[in-house]
């Protein structure tokens, strides 16, 4: 079981690494793989807008690198008025490695907290079952 609070405190504590010289928006994030261990990501922006990436997928691809494909919960927290919201592209790569059992909390630095899932942040994704019948 996941330790919802210390997976909170890892994503505001890997928030402080944000590298955001454009926006000043920090945003943290730490994902528990299946096997236990925690991937944290900040957010880092490029002057090129587009390069930029969010922390949500800055901890997954980290721990997709580091070879985990089972994932147990993500937390997300940012200086947002309610619990911070993964954007759309963020969510599109929760859907490729999330199945709908995985807790997802998003959080702000106030303390709010809401616990969803990735069917409810998008429904219908487009994922390897959208591919089934093609010629790949």
């Amino acid at each position: 079981m996941v330790n919802r609070d210390l997976l909170l405190e890892q994503a505001r504590k890997a928030r402080e690494q944000a590298y955001v010289p454009y926006s000043g928006f920090k945003v943290g994030a730490a994902v528990a793989a299946a096997d236990g261990r925690v991937f944290t990501g900040c957010n880092i922006e490029n002057a090129g807008y587009s390069p930029t990436n969010c922390a949500e997928r800055t901890a997954i691809f980290k721990a997709i690198s580091e070879g985990v494909r089972e994932f147990a919960a993500l937390a997300v927290v940012a200086d947002t008025p309610g619990p911070c919201q993964p954007c759309g592209v963020c969510r599109q790569v929760l859907a490729e490695f999330f199945d709908d059992d995985v807790p997802i909390f998003l959080g702000n630095l106030a303390g709010e907290v809401e616990e969803t899932r990735i069917s409810k942040l998008l429904p219908n994704a487009f994922s390897a079952k959208s591919l089934e019948g093609t010629d790949k």
